[in-house]
């Protein structure tokens, strides 16, 4: 015991030194993870092309010394007690909260009217533009593609009289974008408040609205492509609208395709008087979406609320309706064409319309399969009683209301035809840069004594220090939640850590005569292109493929999968005008799209539906496809 204990002060002493020095170990130690990957390779894969070094160089950087003490810390989960080493040493990323300097600037007092705030980042606002009358404050272009934008709103004009707030093209492209309104156009009288193009692309949302627009009168709210295209992340709308009076509040296009959205309402509408609440194109053709209102519309009078098209084309997921429109008088609940769900979820109903007077009515048009109403309107209101229910239960097949799906933006050149892949052909290509924190790969040593399941969540947010309801939190629970979901029809799918579990997928699906390929840059990115000579891989014909595509956590981690019937083709790109190539893209084309959702953003885009057409896209930046070698 002595022994090791002095052989581990010895380890540990040599740690402290790598720390403040650099190392000297050279690219040919053969201790190094990176050597170790390569006698890896040599083993397991049996062609002798060159090495991808793309993929090479995201392996562990580590030397000998710190990649055992590294290990020895790990087997004995001690990792935690030397985050901060641990993190800097091994090039992973712990934290997704801006910096505390970014957020000291705290802009207390009154702005002028028609401020006009363009490429404008992480700023915290105090009381901002209380009491103003008229005016215009324009948002654009505000926290665009940061790693973690974080930004807040407090006493946000209060107490204004016909103010114009306007949020254009808001946190847009972020990793983890935390935004908080709190006291929002509390007290106002008229004006409008409109939000457009909202977190739009994050990775992990956080948006809070607190006491937002509380005993306003006629404060009209629009939120128009809010959060569309996330992944995973949350949105909560807390003490929303109350006590307002003639609030007509807009939600178009909300969370449309986005991947395990979490949104949740509480108090929303709260003793309003004549609020007119408007959900459409809710959670449109999202994945695993989670929504939970709660005490929603509760003694309200004369109130209007309409969903229209909520959730239709979803996969799964899970709603919760608790307290709706409870104690409510003379109210009006409009649900048109509600969960026409590519694969039915969860969705319940406790005390809806409970304790409700007048002439309260609840309607349900186009409602979908599998719900389930418990506690429906207590003290002896029966479903039968309210207006306009006659469609309840027949399941109708009526299609989509015109506009639901058509009126979707999807980026150009995010989806293409095969035959758009033909030399001399002008296309655009979407944006395929990798806005994903650089990280490095564990060694597998390290990695394999790791937990990594939502059933260790605990001891992961341990090592990665990650409070509860903090980011880090989020990024660890999200990235668990899409690395454990159930693969898709026809989907093999593998989370990875490391550069030998990725070639031990790899191998799995395809055998060991693989070759990987990438985007060799992103010269060409959101511009328009011309494809110059193509190649198809297999010679053009079906193949297998397995494709790897990054996900968020402090260490560099891919989601690789391998779904049936695609081809995979290599295309030089080159420039419009001077016909100069200028990157070598690669493209999937997956040629069975039966089992995507009909609400997928490759139908809105190219006009069609489920198994009618193929659907090709690029290989983005830092993203790969491994094939069975020519």
């Amino acid at each position: 015991m002595k022994i090791f204990l002095l052989f581990f002060f010895l380890l540990f002493s040599l740690f402290q030194v790598s720390v403040a020095s650099t190392s000297n170990e050279t690219t040919n130690n053969p201790f190094t993870p990176k050597a170790s990957l390569n006698r890896y390779w040599d083993t397991h894969i049996s062609n002798n092309l060159p090495k991808p070094a793309f993929l090479f160089a995201k392996a562990s950087q580590l030397d000998p010394v710190n990649s055992t003490i590294l290990t020895k810390l790990a087997a004995q989960n001690s990792l935690s007690s030397h985050f901060t080493s641990f993190c800097s040493l091994a090039n992973l990323c712990c934290s997704f909260d801006s910096s505390a300097e970014t957020h000291q600037q705290d802009i207390a007092t009154r702005h002028p009217k028609n401020a006009n705030f363009a490429v404008y980042a992480d700023k915290n606002f105090a009381n901002y533009g209380s009491s103003q009358l008229g005016g215009v404050d324009s948002f654009k272009n505000y926290s665009e593609e940061l790693n973690s934008p974080r930004d807040s709103f407090k006493k946000y004009s209060k107490g204004s009289h016909s103010h114009l707030e306007k949020f254009t093209s808001y946190a847009n492209d972020a990793n983890v974008a935390n935004a908080n309104f709190t006291s929002y156009g509390a007290d106002s009288g008229g004006g409008s408040g409109e939000f457009t193009s909202y977190d739009d692309r994050v990775n992990v949302p956080s948006l809070g609205f607190t006491s937002y627009d509380s005993n306003a009168n006629d404060h009209r709210l629009s939120f128009t492509g809010y959060g569309h295209d996330t992944n995973s992340g949350s949105e909560s709308f807390t003490s929303y609208g109350k006590s307002g009076n003639s609030n007509p509040n807009q939600f178009t296009r909300y969370a449309e395709g986005s991947n395990i959205i979490g949104s949740g309402f509480t108090g929303y509408g709260e003793s309003g008087n004549g609020q007119n609440d408007s959900f459409t194109g809710y959670g449109q053709s999202g994945n695993n979406p989670h929504n939970n209102f709660k005490s929603y519309g509760a003694g309200g009078n004369a109130g209007l609320d309409g969903f229209s098209n909520y959730r239709s084309w979803a996969n799964v997921g899970d709603d919760t309706f608790q307290s709706y429109a409870r104690n409510s008088n003379s109210g009006k609940v409009r649900f048109s064409n509600y969960g026409k769900s590519f694969n039915p979820g969860n969705d319940s109903f406790k005390e809806y319309g409970a304790g409700s007077k007048g002439r309260t009515t609840v309607g349900f048009k186009t409602y979908g399969l599998g719900r389930s109403f418990k506690e429906y309107a207590k003290n002896g209101v029966t479903f039968a009683e309210y207006n306009d229910l006659s469609s309840v239960g027949s399941h109708s097949t009526e299609k989509e209301s015109s506009g639901s799906a058509v009126n979707r933006w999807v980026e150009p050149g995010k989806f293409f035809r095969e035959s758009m892949l033909r030399q001399g052909n002008v296309m655009v290509m979407p944006d395929i840069r990798d806005r994903m924190p650089e990280r490095s790969f564990l060694p597998r040593g390290i990695l394999s004594k790791l937990p990594f399941s939502t059933l260790m969540m605990s001891e992961i947010k341990e090592i990665f220090h990650a409070p509860e309801n903090s980011a880090m939190e989020r990024v660890l629970t999200n990235a668990l939640a899409e690395c454990e979901r159930d693969p898709s029809p026809g989907e093999t799918k593998r989370c990875v850590g490391s550069v030998e579990d990725m070639i031990d997928f790899a191998v799995s699906v395809l055998d060991r005569n693989v070759v990987v390929r990438t985007t060799k840059n992103v010269s060409g990115s959101k511009q328009k292109v011309m494809i110059g000579a193509v190649s198809g891989i297999n010679s053009g014909n079906i193949t297998k493929s397995v494709s790897c595509h990054q996900s968020l956590y402090p260490y560099l981690l891919y989601y690789c999968h391998s779904v049936p019937r695609v081809r995979v083709y290599e295309a030089d790109i080159l420039d419009v005008e001077s016909k100069s190539k200028i990157n070598h893209g690669v493209a999937i084309c997956h040629i069975d799209t039966s089992s995507w959702s009909p609400g997928h953003g490759a139908f809105v885009a190219l006009g069609s539906s489920p198994g009618k057409i193929e659907v090709c896209h690029w290989i983005f930046e830092n993203d790969m496809t491994w094939t069975i070698a020519d």
